[in-house]
């Protein structure tokens, strides 16, 4: 699940990007609308975290950009401003949830869940395959109903082949699954971590195949 954090404070934007990416996954950055924009455009995003006071303009502006994804992410604005009729603008104008700060971080993530939640309900929230069942949300990996622990970089990378199961995943879509923006990938770095998620699944007796596809990618299927 790959987030994007909208917001412009020095302090405030690194520690929510961390925040979420230990949450969900993946987290990038950027600081304005129109970096926000030009993110959207090139990359697919479940859940997106805007700040209304941006350098410019009203965060909110976002969402109609957003609305145009297929499928659209989910919306959390978050703002120093608590009125009413603020918090009912911009959930008139598209946001799922409204978080007014300052906020404990475990407000955040519980709220983001929600909205996932409520988004994944319709698509399915759970994906099996063989004796191995993901859990979107939550981001749980189960085999044969028993948990496993999967390191944050090698969950993006399942996931991001159990959502497209038995079809070929690019490679540099999962790098994208991986990694943001900023991070620097080796050359190597995806065959290494799908070797040792093999490994892993392999040693949970976990009856899935992630199969090489040469020049392209992966593609996993229940054995």
């Amino acid at each position: 699940m790959r987030v994007l954090v909208v917001e412009d404070d020095p302090q405030l934007g690194p520690w929510l990007r961390d925040a979420l990416a230990d949450a969900f996954g993946s987290s990038d950055m950027v600081t304005t609308l129109d970096e926000g924009r030009a993110a959207v455009r090139v990359r697919n995003f479940e859940l997106v975290v805007i700040d209304r006071g941006l350098p410019d303009g009203d965060g909110l502006a976002l969402l109609p950009d957003l609305r145009q994804q297929k499928p659209s992410p989910a919306t959390v604005v978050l703002t120093a401003l608590d009125d009413p009729i603020d918090i009912a603008r911009a959930l008139d104008d598209g946001a799922d949830d409204y978080v007014a700060k300052p906020f404990e971080p475990i407000e955040l993530v519980a709220r983001a869940k929600a909205v996932l939640r409520r988004l994944f309900l319709d698509r399915g929230g759970v994906v099996s395959v063989g004796n191995l069942s993901y859990d979107i949300i939550n981001r749980a990996v189960l085999v044969d109903d028993n948990p496993i622990i999967v390191p944050r970089r090698e969950l993006a990378i399942l996931e991001a082949m159990v959502r497209r199961t038995g079809r070929v995943v690019l490679r540099e879509t999962l790098e994208v699954a991986a990694y943001g923006f900023e991070d620097e990938i080796q050359s190597n770095a995806i065959e290494a971590h799908v070797s040792r998620l093999r490994r892993r699944l392999r040693e949970a007796n976990c009856k899935v195949a992630i199969r090489p596809i040469r020049g392209l990618g992966y593609l996993l299927s229940g054995e």
